[in-house]
C-alpha cells in the first residue's frame, strides 16, 4: 500500500473503501471482507445511514485480531444539518458511537452548505440556511474544538471550491488537512488539485470510478461513463488488467487518494490490487488528456428557485 504524509507525520492509505450507497445488510460483509485482504482505510459519513454496520464490522475484526484500531484509517463526515458551534461535536460523537471507537482519523465537512438542524434533506427553499445565516467560519472553529479534544486526529472538509477554501484559510487557525472531492479522468479539476498541494492540502476523490450506481436522482441523459472511455479501456487491455485498476493507479501514482465502493469480494481485490500497477508517462499523458469537466455528482439538489445557492456559486464556476 502506498500512503500519503499529513504534517504531524501520520500517514493515510492512498486506496481506500467508499461505504456510501452500500446498503446496511451489506455493508457489514464488505469492510469484514476488506480488512481480511488488507485495507486500512475505511471512509464513512452520517448521511449514509451504514455507520453502525461498519462500525460492527471494525469491532468485530478488532476483537477477532485480524486488526487494531491504531492500524485503521477512519474517515466520517459531518453532515449540512449539524453545522455551527452547537451541533458539531453533537455529530462527531454519534458518529464515534455509530462506529464504536473513540476516535476518528479525519472528520469532513460534507458540503459547504447548511439546512435547518431539524431536517435532513432540504425538501423546501424554507430548510436552506443562507452562509451568512450558518457561516462555515463557525462550523470551522467547532471541528477545530473537536481535534483539539481528540475526538478526531485531523479536520478537512469535501465539495470545496478554491474561493471556498481560500476564504476559510484567510481566518482559520488550523487550514483543511484534506478536500475530498469527485475527481476522475472526466472532471480532474487541475487547478483545485495545484491550489490544494501547494497548501499541504491532500485531495481525496470520491466517486472515482464515476459511480455508476449513483442514485437516479443524480443521473442526467447521455453522460459519459468513466470505465467505457476507450482509451482507458486501451491502456486496460494492453497491461492486462481492469479499466478500474488503470483509474484507480492513475490516482495512487499522483498521490491522489481514492475510495471506490464496492460490496463484491472480486471486486473488493481487484480495486486493491491496483496500487501495484505503476502507469507509464505516456498513458499518464493519455489519461490527462482526457479531461472534459464533466461532473456527475454535480449538487444540484442544493439548488432550489430563491434559495441561496446556483451551480454556479455552489462550485464558483463561471
Amino acid at each position: 500500500m502506498q500512503y500519503a504524509s499529513l504534517s504531524n507525520g501520520d500517514r493515510m492509505p492512498l486506496l481506500g473503501l467508499g461505504t456510501w450507497k452500500s446498503e446496511s445488510r451489506q455493508v457489514y460483509t464488505a469492510v469484514r471482507e476488506a480488512i481480511k485482504i488488507g485495507y486500512r482505510h475505511i471512509d464513512c459519513a452520517s448521511i449514509y445511514g451504514n455507520e453502525k454496520e461498519v462500525g460492527d464490522a471494525i469491532q468485530d475484526a478488532i476483537h477477532n485480531h485480524e486488526v487494531t484500531r491504531s492500524e485503521l484509517w477512519i474517515t466520517s463526515k459531518l453532515w449540512s444539518n449539524c453545522h455551527g458551534k452547537d451541533d458539531a461535536e453533537a455529530a462527531l460523537r454519534q458518529s464515534l458511537q455509530n462506529l464504536g471507537v473513540d476516535y476518528l482519523n479525519l472528520y469532513l465537512i460534507h458540503w459547504p452548505v447548511s439546512i435547518r438542524p431539524e431536517k435532513t434533506f432540504a425538501e423546501s427553499v424554507d430548510d436552506l440556511l443562507t452562509p451568512e445565516q450558518s457561516p462555515i467560519s463557525e462550523t470551522w472553529e467547532a471541528m477545530e474544538s473537536v481535534r483539539d479534544q481528540g475526538l478526531t486526529k485531523h479536520i478537512g472538509v469535501s465539495n470545496f471550491s478554491i474561493k471556498k477554501l481560500q476564504k476559510l484559510i484567510s481566518h482559520c487557525k488550523q487550514k483543511p488537512e484534506v478536500n475530498q472531492v469527485e475527481h476522475h479522468p472526466l472532471l480532474q479539476q487541475p487547478q483545485l488539485v495545484q491550489y490544494c498541494a501547494l497548501e499541504g492540502i491532500l485531495i481525496t476523490a470520491y466517486s472515482p470510478l464515476g459511480s455508476m450506481d449513483r442514485p437516479q436522482s443524480l443521473k442526467v441523459k447521455d453522460a459519459p461513463v468513466v470505465l467505457d472511455n476507450p482509451v482507458i479501456r486501451s491502456i486496460a487491455e494492453t497491461r492486462g488488467c481492469s479499466p478500474a485498476q488503470v483509474v484507480l493507479a492513475w490516482d495512487v501514482q499522483r498521490g491522489i487518494s481514492a475510495i471506490p465502493k464496492s460490496v463484491k469480494p472480486s471486486r473488493l481485490l481487484e480495486n486493491l490490487q491496483a496500487a501495484d500497477i505503476q502507469l507509464s508517462d505516456t498513458e499518464l499523458q493519455k489519461i490527462e488528456a482526457l479531461d472534459q469537466n464533466v461532473r456527475l455528482v454535480n449538487g444540484a439538489f442544493w439548488v432550489m428557485e430563491g434559495g441561496p445557492w446556483t451551480l454556479q456559486s455552489l462550485w464558483d464556476s463561471p
